[in-house]
């Protein structure tokens, strides 16, 4: 079992880059999203001065379901995965089954953050997108598929987007194995490559030598 992290900013284009990386495997691949494992409320110590969410905080994370699923992961075993309704800001009742595929894609904003979950992880990449590309990405999605106003997806950026990206964010560059930049056609290539040679690769069983006499 391989767990493959894809880290980076919100709108850096993770959920677009994995399912390039998925097209060109020619085996099946598990996909675990970060954004699924909010807390089932907006912790309300991490409000903003107006009274808005902070969704861009590591603290905004349920990291104890996070770990303990990704950990069932790597030992073979499937998941229910919980399901994040956007425009309610809350957990819904429904999970989503996470079966453990040989390669599992893990991407989120924070999946290099804690020192245990790198740990877990076998290939980390980041992306690294220019804040504006970020943010016109992030205005369209919000507005379309998430219910958001143009001003709310304004003063969120600047309230919690942007000064979370610098703080917490941008420092995660350092524990990734490759950095991906905005065209990521090659780079996706290259790690399916990867990926599919992980499929076709047995492990070797090693027997330990007896000392001798």
């Amino acid at each position: 079992m391989h767990i493959i992290s894809i880290c980076g900013g919100s709108g850096s284009g993770k959920t677009t880059f994995a399912d390039k990386v998925i097209k060109n495997v020619d085996q099946e691949v598990s996909i675990l999203h970060m954004d699924s494992y909010y807390l089932p409320k907006p912790p309300t110590e991490l409000k903003t001065t107006s009274g808005r969410p902070n969704f861009d905080h590591p603290d905004a994370f349920d990291w104890p379901l996070l770990k303990k699923h990704l950990s069932m992961l790597k030992k073979g075993l499937p998941v229910e995965s919980p399901v994040y309704d956007f425009k309610k800001n809350q957990r819904k009742k429904a999970t989503v089954t996470i079966h453990p595929t040989k390669v599992v894609l893990f991407e989120g904003i924070f999946t290099l953050y804690q020192e245990e979950i790198r740990n877990i992880c076998d290939i980390t990449a980041f992306l690294h997108v220019e804040a504006d590309i970020r943010f016109i990405r992030r205005l369209h999605r919000d507005i379309e598929e998430r219910g958001r106003s143009l001003d709310s997806v304004i003063t969120q950026y600047y309230e919690t987007v942007r000064p979370m990206y610098q703080k917490f964010l941008d420092p995660q560059r350092q524990y990734a194995n490759f950095i991906v930049g905005e065209e990521t056609d090659i780079a996706a290539s290259i790690l399916a490559a990867k990926v599919n040679q992980l499929f076709h690769t047995k492990s070797k069983i090693v027997t330990p030598k007896k000392r001798k006499k």
